[in-house]
């Protein structure tokens, strides 16, 4: 039982660490940020990984342009940062497109998200398939703003690329398989992307290290 004890709080303490190093990174239904991930879980088992270009159609679905960003930012009149990407992933938009313009409140206030309800959250907003731009933020934060002068920067790309995934098989004496199929498209969420990445790899790992029935099937794909 103590072994066992031991065991269980080793995978605990290897996820933690893995969670801290997957958490930051900001990830998309494409992008360098998928890729850094797959990078990251190819070090516990050896992930295939696949790219399918834009403009693949995917049954009744299509491989959308690839998204990257290296930065944004909101500067107020005074020049201070009053939302910055670099201090948490979700302030983006996910899928904005670039911009670097001074406006107005009026301007800007359309185009940033809040949780009246949940004034310490910051929300979760894509622009997938609607070339957009915004931000998303604590609404506690949100109502400190008002009224002046602000200037928008967004750096990032949208442009013909590759949607990204990865596969792992792992074979069994039947050739009847299980899969096991996990998101990967999220960035900075504990339990909606990173938990299933986490358990779908320890998994994984404990499988391909054992004599097994049935084949298994891990993809790291994402969720569209």
């Amino acid at each position: 039982m103590e072994a066992t004890k031991e065991k269980i709080s080793t995978h605990g303490t290897w996820m933690r660490e893995l969670m801290e190093r997957l958490y930051p990174i900001c990830r998309s239904i494409t992008g360098d940020g998928v890729r850094q991930s797959l990078a990251i879980l190819q070090e516990l088992n050896p992930l295939e990984i696949f790219e399918v270009p834009t403009g693949e159609q995917v049954f009744d679905w299509t491989v959308p342009k690839e998204w990257n960003i290296k930065d944004a930012w909101i500067k107020n009149a005074k020049g201070e940062k009053v939302v910055d990407f670099q201090e948490h992933s979700l302030h983006m938009l996910n899928y904005s497109i670039p911009i670097h313009e001074k406006m107005s409140w009026e301007e800007l206030k359309s185009h940033i998200y809040t949780l009246p309800d949940q004034p310490d959250w910051i929300p979760y907003r894509t622009s997938y398939y609607s070339e957009n731009w915004g931000f998303c933020m604590r609404h506690k934060d949100y109502e400190l703003l008002g009224e002046g002068e602000y200037e928008v920067f967004i750096d990032s790309r949208l442009e013909e690329g590759y949607l990204t995934y990865g596969e792992f098989f792992i074979p069994g004496r039947s050739k009847e398989e299980v899969l096991f199929s996990t998101h990967i498209c999220h960035p900075s969420l504990a339990n909606d992307n990173l938990s299933g990445m986490l358990v779908c790899s320890m998994l994984a790992n404990w499988l391909r290290n054992r004599e097994n029935r049935y084949s298994y099937r891990f993809v790291f794909i994402p969720g569209t």
